[in-house]
């Protein structure tokens, strides 16, 4: 049997660390064949000498030239070839011999990757969300025109991509994505306003990075979500809808034309929908917590306030301008969330600085790819001058 050979974008990460741990469970049947991070060397050292691939990357230069002297001082059977920078990153991808890329690396950052991924005739596990979110047409027609999969990673689109199985797709209804609700579900608009980020980053149900956690806090991560399902399942919009459950048991609905809806159960346990993504179409056995129904008292479900949390609102409204609009909304987000970490914004300006950045902007269509790479880098800009009369009252 072939080992299927994985490149690893976002090792270091918590999607990197499930991966490598999924890896482990299927060491038969998987084999890390190049792993690559934005700046951790030392933990991407110990992970070059636990799973010996052929090549690493990092993105931060200095990081990589750290990475090849430690490398240069050690005794290995296997010696990696090093990339740096974030042209590094690319040529990792298009040299390196493989049959699906991991893409893990959040943000914008991760998108040249992810195009070099398909074009060099990879499949893609896209754990990335923005990556659809900036270039959504560019990246599905370069799958299909090279016959690859885009293959989803997150836990709502792979429920999505299983329930499918159910029925054809002419005969779906909605897409119903659940959100956990985040740790903001029962706080008023008052406590919101009062927020802190250690507030925002206590997630009641997943563990993850903090620029994760508090789009989920803003529910921007279903709103990111939302427009990713839409490249994703090739549906229009209003067939997209979020429904708020707070126990994160049932990770997404398919509703068909004749009323039944097909769902996928399962723990919050990122493993699960990770190695469907590498095994598809195959399941193969996982050690992880099985559901126990008996366990599971109840069930619930409410939708999302659209005052408290208007980014779903956002996100629909960037879907019908379309064009640049996602670039903007997704980068504007990074900037205000940068800033919030910082502790230099409040959290509820985090959605108020994105909606004004795309107030400013002028909508291009049809983009290209420097198009929209061009608008990200406006969008930001942007974000941040208009984020600086409140960064200086806040200092």
């Amino acid at each position: 049997m072939l080992q299927k050979r994985v490149l690893l974008l976002g090792s270091t990460g918590s999607i990197g660390d499930s991966t490598l741990q999924v890896v482990d469970n299927l060491s038969g049947r998987l084999r890390i064949a190049a792993l690559a991070a934005r700046c951790q060397w030392e933990k991407l050292l110990e992970q070059v000498i636990r799973y010996e691939p052929d090549s690493v990357a990092l993105g931060d230069p200095q990081a990589a030239e750290d990475l090849r002297r430690a490398l240069a001082r050690r005794h290995l059977s296997r010696r990696p070839k090093v990339y740096g920078g974030a042209e590094g990153l690319v040529q990792l991808v298009r040299e390196t011999e493989g049959d699906v890329v991991v893409g893990a690396i959040s943000g914008a950052a991760g998108l040249p990757a992810n195009i070099a991924a398909l074009e060099t005739g990879k499949d893609l596990a896209l754990a990335n969300k923005e990556s659809l979110v900036l270039s959504g047409a560019i990246l599905t027609s370069l799958a299909r025109q090279h016959g690859r999969r885009i293959l989803p990673v997150d836990s709502e689109h792979s429920a999505v991509f299983q329930s499918l199985l159910a029925g054809r797709r002419e005969e779906v209804d909605s897409i119903i994505l659940t959100a956990s609700g985040g740790p903001f579900r029962r706080a008023s608009l008052a406590q919101m306003q009062r927020a802190t980020k250690a507030d925002a980053l206590r997630h009641p149900t997943w563990v993850m990075g903090a620029k994760i956690t508090v789009d989920s806090a803003t529910l921007m991560n279903k709103a990111l979500e939302i427009i990713e399902a839409r490249w994703l399942f090739d549906l229009p919009p209003e067939k997209i809808r979020v429904v708020v459950h707070p126990q994160s048991i049932i990770h997404s609905i398919v509703e068909f034309h004749d009323g039944s809806m097909i769902c996928q159960l399962g723990p919050p346990d990122m493993k699960i929908p990770i190695q469907y993504a590498l095994t598809y179409p195959e399941r193969l056995p996982l050690p992880v917590r099985k559901l126990n129904l008996e366990e599971v008292s109840m069930l619930t479900f409410e939708a999302p306030d659209p005052v408290r949390f208007p980014a779903l609102r956002l996100a629909y409204q960037v879907l019908r301008l379309g064009g640049t609009a996602p670039a903007v909304f997704n980068a504007a987000n990074e900037v205000a969330v940068a800033a919030f970490l910082r502790d230099e914004i409040s959290f509820v300006e985090i959605l108020g600085s994105v909606e004004r950045t795309l107030r400013e902007h002028d909508v291009e269509d049809n983009p290209s790819l420097e198009e929209l790479l061009s608008a990200d880098s406006w969008a930001r800009e942007a974000a941040a001058r208009q984020l600086q009369p409140i960064t200086t009252r806040s200092r």
